[in-house]
């Protein structure tokens, strides 16, 4: 595997900080505790306990460069740990995607069920690129996909806006993909066009009744 951000939200988090702080001491040596942690896209004190606890585990060597510079180094254990965590990191990938594929064709079918034909997506995520593809297959059409960290003008072929007030034409319904905050965009989505007409995966574990309930 690349060396490449790994971190995730949910239970395998640790697993990814873990496989990707070893992937990037694997490529780069010279790497600073500071550009790890921009690297896992995580606090550089996080970082830094991860670090220490690969250290007392002995996956990682740390030697220390004159002027008060250190280098890492995996240890054959940490190459051997690494591609276990390769492994497990792959299988839940895939097991994730088969639950999140079957989840986002229901959303699919929901909004088709409720007459909504033109729905925007919220959030870019991996759940955004699955929505994408489920949605190829049924009479909904993807109008724009929202979400102001994501700076292109486009994702998969769909213009990609800021915000919700930046569409120029009017949506049946909006779909929450949004994985860092998924409550919070839901009820950002409800307040803009209404509780019933917000439509996302049970894997986000939205609270619905929060905003007098919403489909799925």
């Amino acid at each position: 595997m690349s060396d490449q951000k790994l971190v995730d939200d949910g239970a395998d988090s640790e697993l990814s900080i873990t496989l990707g702080l070893l992937n990037a001491v694997h490529g780069n040596s010279q790497l600073t505790q500071r550009s790890m942690a921009s690297e896992l896209g995580i606090a550089l004190g996080l970082a830094n306990a991860y670090l220490k606890r690969c250290v007392k585990k002995g996956l990682i060597k740390v030697n220390q460069i004159p002027p008060n510079r250190y280098s890492y180094y995996l240890t054959p254990q940490g190459f051997t740990e690494k591609a276990r965590l390769t492994s497990e990191y792959l299988s839940s990938s895939f097991t994730f995607f088969r639950k999140a594929r079957a989840q986002c064709t229901e959303v699919i079918e929901a909004c088709a069920a409720r007459g909504c034909s033109r729905v925007v997506i919220l959030g870019v995520s991996e759940l955004t690129e699955i929505f994408m593809l489920c949605s190829l297959e049924s009479t909904v059409r993807i109008a724009a996909v929202v979400d102001p960290r994501h700076a292109p003008d486009s994702f998969a072929g769909a213009p990609a806006l800021g915000s919700l007030e930046a569409l120029e034409e009017p949506v049946d319904g909006i779909i929450v993909a949004h994985m860092r905050a998924p409550q919070q965009a839901y009820d950002e989505a409800a307040a803009w066009i209404g509780a019933g007409k917000v439509f996302h995966p049970s894997l986000l574990g939205i609270d619905a009744c929060a905003n007098g309930g919403a489909a799925e």
